[in-house]
């Protein structure tokens, strides 16, 4: 086998220096500091309990008892017996975090470009287009880790898809494969999803083409290989797929129990609209874009003290300290969003080669980047297209399941780049003429140019610079509220100013490479120079080195406090909610068992329960999840108050309540004491008959045992009773046995689990066992053994190929 090293080596050196890039970019990797990001804390407060469980037995437990009353480990980490992706996706980003995810955007992208016959130098300038785009960055530094890690697969995926089109079939095949188990590994499904609606608009693109070419059975071909691919990319991740599926159904992205007065939104499966489009983004927001600063700078700023607020705030008297303190925290974001940490910034000479490109390129490419980047612009809306948004939400499948609709940006991430590396790419080769390319070089950049200029000009008289959650504001205080108006304006300016500046100069250096001043290569490390200026100046507005700490500093994430001590000192089993830091907060979690905690997929009985019943004062609903210790805010500081009437971690009752549907289940909360009283739907009537519990007065339960994944009760009663856990029903995977013999669990008061347990004494065992888990072992094994096999067979074929061309 001979092996051309003259023509890896370039490529050799590109992946060595985004290593370089990444570690750069985020030196203080190097120094042994960790970047801190807010979510990271809030998991790791989640993970807790089933890693230490982990790193104690050896084991894997897929439940934790530390957040919402219980809930399955699936979407917090836990790991799954031959997970190969995992392993391999560990290969990929061996670099320290968060560099590994800045080199995998590099990587993959690089790798796409290649795949579109992108030259390689270009193909470096379009990574670092990609990998160094605002929002990319920014969400590493808030610690949306799994988007993050999902995103970067994203071009890798695309690569795979455009390579089996291009009659690559081997190649494209197990690239797709190989790409779809990764990106389903990275364990974000709205992204997935998200790049799954991207695929689809290619392989319409894909087919319209075809028809025009009459090449359908190339498409059709093409196309099967593609889905035996994903399907087999799948079966690589089974246990998460089927395991998160499982689970996603009892979630708040599953069936809502509650209908009509009692549902919090009136949708009968998913989201509602209202939380799914809480984050939309604005259609005049969506110039910053291309002008980072348009609609002000995230959630506050430092104005300073020559500020015109903090001028008007000296003029009404406000003292020197408070002037100072105001301004140092003023919200600039005038936008229709809640908040933003920081604009979703593209990159302006990114956003103007990929304008150019789009006049360059013909056929299948352009309608292909044009109809994903309107898709993804105009659904990032969301509510400010009222009609457009309820379609997708009511009539596409799964669409429903996702919030934050602005995240769906992340489709312009990747398209902009694309376009614009092919566009210069076009711009600097032979295929279209030079006067063409004039033309359509003077277009892009002064329409571009214009538009700053009309915005740098008029900006003040075309919009009003406040946001609708200011109106009160503009009545009470509107001497302080135009001062802050002036500073946006300013703010405004200067970031138009600045997006005028870029355009000019990579229209300059187009203008001057279309002319033969300079030569291509340094037309290339001018147009790279100022993208990675253009982007990175943005980027470290909000991602820099003041968000690298110590470890001793990452220690102190969940310092413990006297509050903490005082509640460890109890050995006993049994759960806390903190009311201080409010409900969705993972601080108990760490150290307790919980009834709060911190994900986007929480059990949606705790979710029902909380906004509903413990929110509105309901005292029953702590006591019949055995919350002992409640913290709250007192004048002293974070106060604990221990609830007496905590049931216990399980209890006889002396009645069961049987009612008809979850609404007189929930209903029933408000109204019974479930120490006495159990509710049960009639559905499960059959299972017991005519049974009707006895507790005598010396029954007895008391906790032998307690693992996330095991419960041991030691129970005497002196009839035959019904036994209520205070621990979350979850149908698939718990077993209950009573002397070893299994018995039915039944769900019980809305949320918790129930059994009958005969007369005499008996040891009672809880053992969670999730037959999902297994399944997808074994189907993980075997797809992952078939697809190493291909990958091994498909290496061996085009070696063996290549050596017989050799010789003829």
């Amino acid at each position: 086998m001979n092996i051309d090293f003259k023509k890896l080596l370039p490529h050799i050196l590109v992946v060595l220096g985004f290593i370089v890039v990444a570690l750069v970019y985020f030196n203080p990797v190097l120094s042994g500091k960790r970047i801190y990001q807010n979510d990271i804390k809030l998991y790791e407060g989640m993970a807790k309990q089933h890693r230490d469980f982990r790193a104690e037995t050896g084991e894997e437990t897929y439940w934790t008892n530390s957040a919402f009353g219980g809930m399955p480990t699936y979407q917090m980490g836990a790991r799954f017996e031959y997970d190969m992706m995992d392993k391999l996706d560990r290969v990929i980003r061996f670099l320290p975090r968060p560099a590994d995810y800045l080199f995998l955007y590099f990587i993959s992208f690089y790798a796409l470009m290649l795949v579109m016959r992108v030259p390689w130098k270009l193909a470096v300038v379009g990574a670092l287009a990609f990998g160094l785009s605002t929002y990319l960055i920014i969400i590493i530094g808030v610690g949306h880790n799994s988007k993050v890690h999902a995103i970067g697969y994203f071009p890798l995926v695309l690569a795979g898809i455009i390579l089996t089109y291009q009659k690559r079939y081997l190649w494209g095949f197990l690239l797709t494969a190989v790409a779809m188990g990764l990106e389903i590994q990275a364990n974000h499904y709205q992204m997935t999803y998200y790049l799954g609606l991207l695929c689809v608009i290619l392989g319409i693109a894909y087919l319209v083409d075809a028809i025009k070419k009459k090449q359908l059975p190339h498409f059709f071909k093409a196309s099967g290989i593609l889905v035996i691919a994903v399907l087999l990319g799948l079966a690589t991740n089974a246990t998460t797929l089927l395991a998160t599926a499982e689970y996603a159904e009892t979630s708040i992205r599953g069936e809502q129990l509650l209908k009509d007065d009692l549902a919090k939104d009136a949708v009968e499966d998913g989201l509602g609209f209202d939380y799914i489009t809480q984050w939309s983004y604005g259609k005049l927001e969506s110039l910053n874009l291309i002008a980072s600063d348009f609609m002000g700078t995230g959630t506050a700023a430092d104005l300073g003290r020559d500020s015109a607020f903090a001028k008007k705030l000296s003029e009404l008297g406000v003292p020197p300290n408070e002037v100072s303190y105001y301004a140092q925290g003023t919200r600039l974001y005038w936008g229709e969003q809640p908040f933003v940490e920081a604009p979703p910034y593209l990159g302006v000479t990114v956003f103007a080669l990929a304008l150019l490109g789009l006049f360059l390129v013909n056929g299948r490419l352009r309608w292909w980047l044009l109809a994903g980047m309107i898709v993804s612009l105009v659904l990032s809306w969301g509510k400010n297209v009222e009609g457009i948004t309820r379609f997708f939400i009511d009539y596409v499948p799964l669409y429903n399941k996702f919030r934050a609709v602005t995240s769906i940006q992340v489709i312009l991430e990747l398209l902009l780049p694309i376009a614009a590396m092919v566009g210069l790419h076009r711009f600097l080769n032979d295929r279209v003429d030079q006067a063409e390319k004039q033309k359509k070089l003077l277009i892009a950049i002064g329409s571009l140019a214009g538009l700053f200029v009309i915005l740098y000009l008029f900006s003040g008289s075309l919009f009003n610079l406040r946001s609708a959650a200011e109106g009160q504001m503009a009545i009470e205080q509107p001497e302080i509220l135009n001062a802050i108006k002036e500073d946006r304006l300013a703010v405004l300016k200067s970031d138009v100013l600045r997006s005028l500046l870029f355009v000019l100069f990579i229209g300059t250096a187009l203008w001057l490479t279309l002319k033969k001043k300079i030569s291509e290569n340094i037309a290339i490390i001018t147009i790279g120079a100022l993208i990675v200026f253009d982007l990175v100046g943005v980027d470290r507005r909000s991602v820099n080195e003041e968000n690298f700490i110590t470890q001793r500093q990452y220690d102190q994430n969940f310092q413990i406090t006297p509050a903490d001590e005082e509640m460890l000192k109890d050995d006993s089993y049994f759960r806390v909610i903190d009311l201080a830091r409010g409900f969705n907060n993972s601080h108990t979690s760490y150290y307790f068992n919980s009834l709060n905690g911190y994900s986007a997929v929480q059990p949606r009985t705790i979710d029902d329960l909380y906004n509903q019943q413990i929110a509105q004062g309901n005292a029953e609903v702590l006591n019949m999840y055995n919350v002992k210790y409640i913290l709250q805010d007192s004048e002293q500081g974070m106060g604990i108050s221990k609830n007496p009437e905590a049931n216990g971690p399980a209890w006889f009752v002396n009645e069961i309540q049987y009612v008809p549907d979850y609404n007189a289940e929930f209903e029933g909360l408000t109204k019974v004491d479930t120490k006495n009283t159990v509710l049960i739907r009639e559905e499960y009537r059959e299972e017991l008959g005519n049974f009707q519990p006895q507790r005598d007065s010396t029954a007895v339960v008391k906790t032998k045992e307690v693992q996330p994944n095991k419960l041991v009760y030691q129970v005497e009663n002196g009839s035959d009773g019904f036994m209520v856990f205070a621990e979350n029903y979850y149908k698939n995977g718990w077993i209950a046995t009573v002397d070893g013999v299994e018995t039915t669990i039944l769900p019980v008061n809305y949320a918790l689990r129930g059994i009958k347990v005969p007369a005499g004494a008996h040891e009672v065992v809880m053992t969670f066992e999730p037959q999902v888990v297994k399944t997808g072992g074994m189907i993980m094994l075997g797809s992952s053994l078939l697809l190493f096999l291909l990958v091994a067979g498909g290496i061996f074929y085009t070696v063996k190929n290549r050596d017989t061309e050799a010789q003829a």
